[in-house]
């Protein structure tokens, strides 16, 4: 071994043991699989299957020119867009200067995490990063429990239990909704009771609303609404947008926590220095809307929804245990009715299921354990996104979304999950 080289001694303890993000290896393991000649269903990562809107390319195009380094905080004209966007959407008096831009929302919540000495609150089921990097930067996590007869929104009541021992602990509670992975959203009434018990304890809300344009209705509420003083709204173009790989994500803040924008301004200036000046440009075209991006929604909102139905009634009928989604493209099915039929199978945890599902029919799917359940409830987190997104956009606008435009347009993810659930009903 090279002098001074320790592996099991050098590497930092809370990182021992650490993989890779499971939403990303589900990807890579796919590929590996596609370059075998070996079919496969790409339920398991969840990245838009919608192309990126037209006008957006196009500015894009645009901007390729622009070499220059960005300020840290982000183009002044995007921090703009973004704060009008979400004066439109929620009617909060936030401006340029309470906007933070990085490459990906991911990237601002972990930033968040270094910056704020204070516990995580997370509702199960959670995204499968913020636990992580909780970890990654030292902090305590809280798992909150939800209950799956509420279709696993988090009660009021459990959040005012989880800080009634120390009240005065600094903490963050990390919503997102619509759920990844449940397609879940909150009620106005809902919003409203889990915004008072937030200001009761002075706890500060990470309001993850990536997924918020993707509401079947288009009626997304924000929390902020109720408790604007203490939510950092969190957003970015990789959902709503089509644009993942652009990398691109926000945060806006409150003017009472400005202090946390200039500390996490100045961890950003020391990591990714700026984010790329071309996608800024461009998406201050996506953030200022207007009549073809509303289109664009419209359509996108219209596939997903009935897709959602169209999928969801297949699983119901097999037996599954299945959220009713209410935006998004997810869906977050329980195989406990087939409890005994799997175990004969050898199949009693969800990564079991997860495994034998992929190697025996090809369709790539996540556990849910990954999501911070129990294994043993038998659930998957199921993306909706295996299908030509530019030719279902497309024909959307030609008239109504229902089943035999799912069972056309849709037809690689329809076909996968009706695979899944004639498999799990196999005795």
């Amino acid at each position: 071994m090279t002098r001074g080289l320790h592996p099991e001694t050098a590497l930092e303890p809370r990182l021992r043991g650490m993989q890779p993000s499971i939403t990303l290896a589900i990807q890579e393991r796919s590929r590996e699989r596609e370059a075998l000649g070996l079919s496969i269903a790409r339920l398991g990562l969840g990245q838009s299957p919608f192309p990126v809107p037209t006008s957006v390319v196009d500015a894009l195009r645009a901007a390729a020119p622009e070499k220059d380094y960005l300020p840290v905080r982000g183009l002044p004209e995007l921090c703009e867009a973004v704060a009008g966007y979400h004066r439109r959407r929620h009617a909060v008096p936030r401006t340029g200067g309470d906007v933070l831009i990085a490459p990906g929302s991911k990237e601002l919540m972990f930033l968040l995490q270094v910056a704020f000495a204070g516990e995580l609150l997370l509702p199960t089921p959670t995204w499968v990063s913020y636990a992580p990097q909780a970890r990654i930067a030292g902090r305590g996590v809280r798992m909150l429990p939800t209950d799956v007869a509420n279709d696993y929104r988090l009660a009021p009541a459990t959040l005012d239990a989880a800080c009634r021992d120390e009240p005065d602990l600094p903490r963050i509670l990390v919503l997102n909704y619509p759920s990844n992975p449940t397609g879940v959203s909150y009620r106005v009434d809902h919003l409203a009771e889990l915004a008072e018990v937030a200001r009761r304890y002075g706890i500060v809300v990470l309001s993850d609303e990536i997924y918020g344009e993707l509401d079947f209705r288009g009626e997304h509420v924000s929390i902020v609404r109720f408790l604007e003083d203490a939510t950092i709204l969190s957003g970015g173009l990789s959902k709503w947008c089509g644009a993942g790989g652009w990398r691109l994500g926000t945060f806006s803040f409150p003017s009472r926590l400005r202090w946390l924008l200039d500390a996490m301004a100045a961890l950003a200036s020391e990591t990714y220095s700026a984010t790329s000046a071309p996608i800024q440009y461009a998406a201050v075209r996506a953030f200022r809307g207007g009549g073809d991006i509303e289109d664009y929604l419209d359509r996108s909102r219209a596939v997903l929804a009935g897709l959602v139905e169209r999928t969801r009634g297949a699983l119901v009928s097999a037996g599954a245990d299945v959220p009713q989604p209410d935006g998004a493209f997810y869906l977050f099915p329980g195989f406990m009715g087939c409890a005994e039929a799997l175990a004969r199978r050898g199949i009693t945890d969800d990564c079991t299921l997860a495994e034998r599902l992929l190697t025996e029919t090809g369709v790539a799917t996540l556990p849910g354990s990954s999501f911070g359940i129990d294994a043993a409830a038998l659930r998957l987190r199921l993306a909706l996104v295996d299908f030509d997104g530019a030719r279902a956009l497309a024909a959307a606008g030609a008239g109504q979304v229902d089943g035999a435009f799912v069972e056309r347009l849709c037809g690689p993810t329809v076909q996968a999950v009706d695979a899944l659930a004639q498999w799990v009903q196999r005795s």
